[in-house]
């Protein structure tokens, strides 16, 4: 998938920078998965708040068949994508709702998921001549990577609460914006604000004593320079992929963030 904020850019700062031994991975924050896919843990959890994308993971991982089958029937045309867009996935059962999410993506502008405060998707149609919606080598492969992967539904606190020493956590929440115009949260209705990314802070040092290894990814900013103070803090350079204006998707600073050497 293509997320805003996914760290396929990144993949190599981010390896050369893990534990050099670990217990079980957790991600929190999962979006793209990206790392997790790059590493294939033996034994892992994947949380998210967007319940539209662990719903999907959980489909890949269970019942990938019949998500390709589905997969075959949507077409690439505006009003059928407005149509499935505005479809209420309440409404649907699991292979459905996994169907329009990953449909959505692949056709929607950028592949951007977003929302609006009412929770419904609102990205519009990407008018693409050829997109990839089903890519069955892909959902084949990830459904394997998936397999024995526990997948929540769930704040990242609640994900965390089994973290044991030797454990090793990746945190990536939506950034601290730039500027007030750089801003985007918006994966879920609620929004991640300043006084989350505080107590996000204070949950990376609990960890920190209870033993685990956590490495955490953010904007260049003096908040999270601010809140992450003492800690082992680096600038790297990400290119950005998502961005209205072309020009705009250049490379940017970003830091990564460890409690461990």
């Amino acid at each position: 998938m293509k997320w805003a904020g996914g760290k396929s850019q990144l993949l190599g700062e981010l390896s050369s920078r893990l534990p050099a031994s670990y217990g079980r991975y957790f991600e929190p924050f999962a979006g793209s998965a990206a790392l997790f896919f790059r590493l294939q843990p033996e034994s892992a959890t994947l949380a998210d708040a967007n319940g539209e994308l662990i719903n999907c993971y959980r489909v890949v991982r269970d019942d990938v068949g019949a998500l390709i089958a589905h997969l075959s029937t949507h077409e690439n045309e505006a009003s059928y994508f407005y149509a499935t867009r505005a479809a209420d996935p309440d409404e649907m059962d699991e292979i459905e709702r996994a169907s329009r999410f990953i449909y959505l993506n692949r056709t929607c502008f950028n592949g951007l998921y977003r929302v609006n405060r009412r929770g419904q998707f609102n990205t519009p149609f990407g008018a693409y001549k050829k997109p990839r919606i089903c890519d069955v080598d892909n959902l084949t492969a990830a459904s394997a990577v998936l397999q024995g992967v526990e997948l929540l539904d769930c704040d990242y606190r609640d994900a965390l609460a089994l973290g044991e020493a030797g454990d090793f956590v990746y945190l990536d929440p939506p950034y601290v914006p730039a500027s007030r115009f750089s801003d985007f949260k918006r994966y879920t209705k609620e929004q991640f604000r300043e006084e989350d990314h505080s107590a996000l802070a204070l949950v990376f040092r609990e960890l920190g004593e209870r033993g685990c290894n956590v490495m955490l990814s953010n904007g260049h900013t003096p908040l999270v320079h601010e809140l992450y103070r003492g800690f082992r803090v680096e600038i790297v350079q990400a290119r950005r992929l998502i961005n209205r204006n072309v020009a705009g998707r250049g490379c940017v600073d970003e830091v990564i963030i460890r409690n461990y050497a």
